[in-house]
């Protein structure tokens, strides 16, 4: 992983975990413990913040950290584990962000619309 890329995974990481700790904004654990009942609720059609396909997107990822077979192999000691670690900090950003939008909704009294949708 070049420097810059570096940098911006940092930066990002950084980002999210300083809105976790903003007043009136879930924290870190709760967020944590929200992402199972957030795919729940996705599947289940009931939360309309994401969509099936970035938890698809998602189940792609996890299956890419966890298969054997990589775009780059592991062969290569530091470029082979840094394209896992790059799709495990994708991850870990979108589930966290999503999580905390997912509580946000859940306390605001599970409203069915989406703000940007029309409606008819």
């Amino acid at each position: 992983m070049n420097k810059k890329r570096g940098s911006a995974a940092a930066g990002q990481a950084w980002q999210i975990y300083s809105e976790t700790l903003q007043p009136d904004t879930p924290g870190m654990f709760e967020r944590i413990r929200a992402v199972p009942r957030m795919i729940k609720s996705v599947l289940r059609g009931d939360y309309k913040g994401m969509s099936y396909g970035t938890l698809g997107l998602l189940a792609l990822g996890l299956i890419y950290i966890v298969s054997p077979i990589d775009a780059i192999p592991e062969v290569l000691p530091i470029v082979g584990i840094a394209d896992d670690t790059g799709v495990a900090l994708w991850l870990a950003t979108l589930l966290v962000r999503a999580a905390g939008d997912f509580v946000t909704w859940e306390r605001g009294g599970r409203p069915n619309v989406v703000v940007g949708e029309v409606i008819d």
